[in-house]
C-alpha cells in the first residue's frame, strides 16, 4: 500500500496533464479520465485496483470511532456524530449514517467499475490481472459486510449503473447479501496468493479471515469455524509474543497482522496519535476509555475484579490486572510517551487533570494502543500502520463459532487459550469442562478486552443482542482518594446513555430516500 500512494499519485498527475492538453479538452472530459484513453495496460489495472483501496482506507481512519458509540468508549467532546448515536439521540439525518452509506457504495461503484472494465486491456501477465479481480471482490465484499450489518436488506449492486438506473434500485434481503459476501470472498481466496510482496494488499489469508468475521457477524457458525480454520491451516500468521509492542512501529507488519492499512509520515499519514494520546503530550483525548473496559480486565490470577477472593484492592486498582491493562489504557502512575508521569487526578494540576480543559480526557483514562514516542513531536502525522484484522480475532472467531454449535473440543480450547496465553499476557488458561454458556460468556469477555479500541466492541454487542443491557446509563471514570481518604470515582458530567431496539438496525439516510423513494426505511424509523 506505501507504494499504492505513489501509484495514485501518478494516476491523479497524469489526469492533471491529460486536462491541460487544448486537443484532448475537445473530446474527452477533463474532470475524469475517460475510458477511450484508460483502460489500455496492465498498469491502468493497477491504478485502478489501487484507487478502490482508498475507500477502505477511509474507514481505517475512524475505526477506532466505532467502539466510542458501545460501552467502553466515550467521545470527547461530545459534537460529533458518533456522540448522538452513543446516546440514542440520533436520526436518518445523521453525517456518520449517511457517510458510511455513502463511502461504502461509492467503495462499491468503484470496484464494480474495475471489474466492468478491465478485461478491456491488453493482457501479458494474466496472472496480475486475476490476483487484481480477487482483491477487488474482496474489497467489494468488504463494503457490503458493513452495509448489511449497519443497514440489514441492502441494494446489492454489483454492476455499473446509470444515474437514473440507481434512482430505481431496492433493497435486496440481507440473507443474499451476506450470500455474496460468502461466495465473493471464497472466489478471491482461490485466486490470491498468500503473501504479497506489496503489503497491505489483500492475500488468502486476509480473504478468508474477512469471511470468518462476515459469517460470525451473520450468525453463520460453521461457515465462520470453517473460514477461520482455513487461515489457521495456512501456517503463514502466529501471534506476536509481545502484546505491548504489537501496536508499535517496530511490529509492523509482524506475523499477526492480517490486513491492515499501509501509512507513511510525509506522505499519507493518519492523526492516531493526536486522537488518542493524553492532553500532556499535544494530543486531543478524543477517544477515551471508560471505566467498563478498564473493569473488565481480570485480575493476574485470573479472577475478575468483582470476585470477593480475586485479590483486587479498590485503594490500588490496577495491581496485579491481566497485562492487557497496562498496554492497553493510560491508568494514573504510568509513564508517557516524553516520560513524565501520567497524572489525571482531578487536584493534580498537570495537564491531564480530569475537568481542567474539554480537551482533557473526562474519564481520567487515555487509549494506549498506537501511541508511540516515534509520533510525539508531530502527533496529526503519524506513520504507523493501522490494523484491520489480525490472527487473535481469528482464534477468537473459531472459539466462538465452535461454542455456537457446541462442539466443545480441544481445538476450541487451544484456539482462546494461545490468546490468553501470549508470552507477555500468560492469563491462566481456561480449563476443559466447560458448558456452553460459560464459555460464551468466557469468549465475549476475551473479544472484549483482547480487541478493545480496535473497533470490534460495536458490532458485538449489536450482532449478541446486548446493547440493551450494556449502553445504558451513565459513564464512569477513575477511581481516586479524595483529601479526606475516600474514595470517588469520577461521573462524566451531563451524559447520560438510552438505548432503543431499533437502533440495532442504522436508518436508511434521508437523503438517499429522497433521491430514490424505492428504498423503504427501517422499522421504527
Amino acid at each position: 500500500m506505501k507504494q499504492s500512494v505513489n501509484s495514485l499519485s501518478v494516476l491523479f498527475l497524469l489526469l492533471f496533464l491529460w486536462g491541460c492538453q487544448k486537443d484532448l479538452l475537445n473530446t474527452i472530459p477533463n474532470d475524469r479520465i475517460s475510458t477511450e484513453i484508460f483502460w489500455k495496460t496492465e498498469t491502468d489495472a493497477v491504478l485502478a485496483a489501487n484507487a478502490v483501496y482508498t475507500y477502505m482506507a477511509e474507514d481505517a481512519d475512524h475505526f477506532i470511532g466505532w467502539d466510542c458509540m458501545s460501552d467502553i468508549v466515550f467521545t470527547n467532546p461530545t459534537g460529533p456524530q458518533e456522540a448522538s448515536i452513543s446516546q440514542g439521540q440520533f436520526n436518518a439525518l445523521n453525517s456518520r449514517i449517511s457517510g458510511d452509506w455513502t463511502r461504502n457504495y461509492a467503495g462499491i461503484r468503484a470496484a464494480n467499475s474495475f471489474l466492468a472494465n478491465v478485461d478491456k486491456i491488453e493482457v501479458t501477465d494474466p496472472a496480475l490481472i486475476d490476483r487484481l479481480k480477487g482483491e477487488v471482490r474482496a474489497l467489494r465484499s468488504y463494503f457490503y459486510y458493513q452495509l448489511v450489518f449497519l443497514f440489514g436488506d441492502v441494494p446489492l449492486v454489483t454492476s455499473e449503473l446509470t444515474v437514473d438506473e440507481s434512482r430505481r434500485v431496492t433493497r435486496d434481503p440481507a440473507k443474499a447479501v451476506w450470500d455474496f459476501v460468502a461466495s465473493e470472498l471464497d472466489a478471491a481466496a482461490a485466486v490470491l496468493p498468500v503473501k504479497q510482496s506489496d503489503v497491505g494488499r489483500f492475500t488468502k489469508g486476509a480473504a478468508l479471515a474477512l469471511k470468518a468475521r462476515a459469517m460470525l457477524y451473520a450468525g453463520r457458525w460453521q461457515e465462520a469455524a470453517d473460514a477461520a480454520r482455513q487461515v489457521m491451516d495456512l501456517g503463514v500468521y502466529s501471534l506476536l509474543p509481545s502484546y505491548k509492542t504489537l501496536f508499535s512501529y517496530q511490529s509492523e507488519n509482524s506475523p499477526e497482522v492480517i490486513l491492515d492499512i499501509q501509512y507513511v509520515q510525509d506522505v499519507y499519514s493518519n492523526s492516531i496519535f493526536q486522537a488518542l494520546a493524553p492532553r500532556s503530550v499535544n494530543a486531543n483525548s478524543k477517544w477515551v476509555p471508560t471505566k467498563k473496559i478498564v473493569d473488565a480486565y481480570e485480575m493476574k490470577n485470573g479472577a475478575a475484579i468483582t470476585d470477593p477472593g480475586s485479590g483486587y484492592d479498590p485503594a490500588d486498582p490496577y495491581k496485579n490486572r491481566d497485562p492487557r491493562l497496562q498496554y492497553s489504557v493510560f491508568v494514573p502512575g504510568d509513564s508517557l510517551p516524553n516520560g513524565k508521569i501520567f497524572n489525571s487526578l482531578p487536584d493534580s494540576k498537570t495537564g491531564d487533570a480530569v475537568g481542567s480543559s474539554f480537551v482533557v480526557s473526562p474519564t481520567g483514562f487515555n487509549v494506549k494502543k498506537y501511541v508511540n514516542k516515534e509520533d510525539l513531536a508531530h502527533p496529526g502525522n503519524c506513520g504507523i500502520n493501522l490494523i484491520l484484522i489480525r490472527y487473535a480475532e481469528v482464534l477468537l472467531t473459531f472459539a466462538e463459532a465452535k461454542t455456537e454449535l457446541n462442539q466443545l473440543d480441544e481445538k476450541l480450547y487451544d484456539a482462546l487459550n494461545k490468546v490468553r496465553q501470549r508470552a507477555d499476557v500468560n492469563q491462566p488458561a481456561i480449563t476443559t469442562g466447560k458448558s456452553q454458556a460459560q464459555l460464551q460468556n468466557i469468549i465475549r469477555h476475551e473479544r472484549m478486552v483482547e480487541l478493545a479500541f480496535e473497533g470490534q466492541r460495536f458490532f458485538d454487542i449489536r450482532r449478541w443482542k446486548i446493547a440493551g443491557e450494556v449502553m445504558p446509563g451513565k459513564v464512569y471514570g477513575i477511581t481516586y482518594k479524595d483529601d479526606q481518604g475516600q474514595l470517588q470515582t469520577i461521573e462524566v458530567p451531563g451524559w447520560t446513555q438510552v438505548w432503543d431496539n431499533k437502533n440495532y438496525l442504522w436508518p436508511v439516510p434521508q437523503k438517499e430516500r429522497e433521491l430514490n423513494t424505492n428504498l423503504t426505511q427501517n422499522p421504527g424509523w
